[in-house]
């Protein structure tokens, strides 16, 4: 399975919304606001683009990293809350508390083992910045560090922001010039779609995604464990103690990694404390092999009735239960708190690479890598 199609790169005709008008009540129609958010400690300019549904859901993307960092959408009573991790100013995207809050990830999400890989018969070598292996496309220049190019624009049926970045050939490693277009779309449906588009001039690898935190109860609740999952997955890819997976594909039945029908996230997690994930962060092999969006997981909130659906054509998805988190301070004053919120990354295998029986990750000259996910919230 590829997600690669000989063609052009696909041009955004959509028209730029000149006129910035703020945020207005639940029964305004669907809009897009362009405002500052501050700059970069070496003095880039990033900007905030807010859309709006008729609804009052509201999602915010930064330009640093073509971050979200807000979803605001409604519980069971109409309540509304934000319910992903993030921070306040530009300075927080850029401090040490930043685990990857809800950017455009890459080149290459997830682990590259040992910080190499080989394409055709040369060796590159990559930033070890997870010690022994490369996490997330680098350490100075990956995709969630810098300033993208954005502009407000008008889907149909929507309201979104388009954001663009040329990673020049060798940024963090990799071969070739990559173009990257990232375009996010809501709807009165209250779905967020993703859509990612790529070429390059040379043979590089390619595996995007998106790092949102979310905790449905709000962002900043005090745990995320009594959220119930469900996964459309019969496996997962084991892993070593480095979480480089090993090859392996095996099922989950009888684990403490079967989701196959809707399990509270704390039920069976205490099991992973003392493994290498501490928790979970682990990859599943998704059944939809169409090379077509399906439903991958589906999130639910008890507390507050909202529940998340995630749909996608990759063959993954990585779930980790944020095992990581320290208690540091985000939006609003705001704790995130050990395992007070948790990821969902669609994506193709970690390590794919090195590993030439796993989907491939290649992208090639003439080559668009495309691929989109759609988040699709709702409350009963």
């Amino acid at each position: 399975m590829k997600n690669f199609c000989h063609t052009a790169l696909l041009s955004l005709s959509f028209s730029l919304t000149m006129t910035v008008q703020p945020i207005q009540a639940a029964d305004s129609v669907l809009k897009g606001e362009l405002k500052p958010f501050g700059k970069t400690s070496d003095g880039k300019a990033v900007d905030e683009y807010v859309l709006t549904n008729t609804h009052g859901m509201t999602v915010s993307i930064i330009s640093r990293g073509a971050t979200i960092r807000r979803i605001v959408t409604a519980d069971r009573s109409g309540k509304m809350a934000d319910v992903v991790n993030g921070f306040d100013d530009v300075a927080g995207y850029e401090g040490d508390g930043n685990q990857y809050f809800g950017c455009t990830t890459g080149r290459v999400c997830n682990r590259i083992a040992g910080g190499k890989f080989t394409l055709d018969g040369k060796e590159y070598t990559l930033a070890t910045n997870n010690d022994p292996n490369h996490l997330h496309g680098g350490a100075e220049r990956s995709l969630d560090k810098v300033v993208w190019k954005g502009k407000l624009i008008e889907p149909q049926g929507g309201v979104g922001a388009a954001f663009s970045y040329t990673s020049p050939d060798g940024e963090e490693g990799y071969p070739g010039n990559l173009k990257i277009t990232v375009r996010y779309t809501l709807t009165d449906e209250n779905k967020l779609s993703i859509h990612y588009l790529a070429t390059t001039d040379a043979a590089t690898p390619v595996n995007l995604t998106n790092h949102a935190y979310f905790n449905l109860s709000g962002a900043g609740s005090a745990t995320v464990l009594d959220h119930e999952l469900k996964l459309e997955a019969d496996s997962y890819t084991p892993t070593d103690d480095t979480l480089i997976p090993t090859g392996e594909i095996a099922g989950v039945k009888g684990t403490v990694l079967d989701f196959r029908k809707s399990t509270r996230l704390g039920d069976r997690i205490e099991r992973l404390t003392d493994t290498a994930a501490l928790g979970y962060d682990h990859n599943f092999v998704l059944r939809n092999n169409t090379g077509r969006n399906a439903l991958a997981a589906t999130l639910r909130d008890p507390s507050s009735g909202r529940t998340l659906k995630i749909y996608t054509q990759e063959p993954g998805i990585q779930l980790y239960s944020g095992n990581f988190l320290k208690g540091q301070t985000g939006k609003g004053g705001k704790t995130y708190a050990h395992r007070s919120a948790m990821c969902l990354e669609d994506q193709h295998y970690p390590d794919s690479v090195n590993q030439p029986e796993f989907p491939s990750t290649i992208l090639r000259p003439g080559e668009t890598y495309k691929k989109s996910t759609v988040y699709e919230f709702s409350a009963e």
